[in-house]
């Protein structure tokens, strides 16, 4: 025996004039504020290592057998420019000095400190000082040596990270 069910005929209602109401109230209320600052998590941030991206450079058994440092990762210019600003950031800035027992750097300083880690070559580092003395001289801050400008009084950090980002992006451009 089959057993059919019969359901009630559907119940269509006209929403259109109810739909019409909520958009018109919805336009009425004030436009939501934009917020000015960026969206910072709850959760926190994680530190980076201010070589992130870059690979750790390594022993082959070669280095090892003959007692000799590893060689270095190659670098642009450009990229050790972006390093010595990451570099600068992680460990501090100074003045007046290349390093202090704190750990904080000149430029001079992290320019060393990042050859020293493994990243670039010499040559890497007089075509970015280079690139440095470009920006600095078109900028109209005619020294002698980034150094020079560096340990000036008037010169803060942010004009260290403003220079080796300018630099950075024309050794970019450059191709260097």
């Amino acid at each position: 025996m089959k057993t059919t069910v019969r359901l009630p005929p559907l119940v269509t209602v006209d929403g259109s004039g109810l739909i019409a109401e909520i958009e018109e109230y919805l336009a009425s209320l004030p436009a939501p504020a934009r917020i000015a600052v960026p969206y910072v998590s709850p959760l926190g941030s994680t530190l980076q290592a201010w070589n992130a991206g870059y690979p750790t450079p390594r022993l082959t058994l070669l280095d090892r057998l003959t007692h000799r440092p590893a060689r270095p990762v190659p670098v642009s210019s450009a990229g050790h420019l972006r390093l010595t600003s990451r570099y600068i950031d992680a460990f501090g800035w100074l003045q007046g000095a290349m390093w202090d027992s704190a750990g904080r750097v000149c430029l001079l300083g992290a320019q060393a400190a990042v050859l020293a880690h493994g990243y670039g070559t010499p040559a890497t580092v007089t075509t970015a000082r280079v690139q440095l003395m470009e920006i600095l001289h078109a900028t109209g801050r005619p020294v002698r040596s980034p150094d020079e400008y560096n340990d000036r009084p008037t010169t803060r950090q942010a004009d260290i990270h403003q220079l080796l980002d300018r630099a950075a992006a024309r050794a970019q451009r450059l191709g260097l």
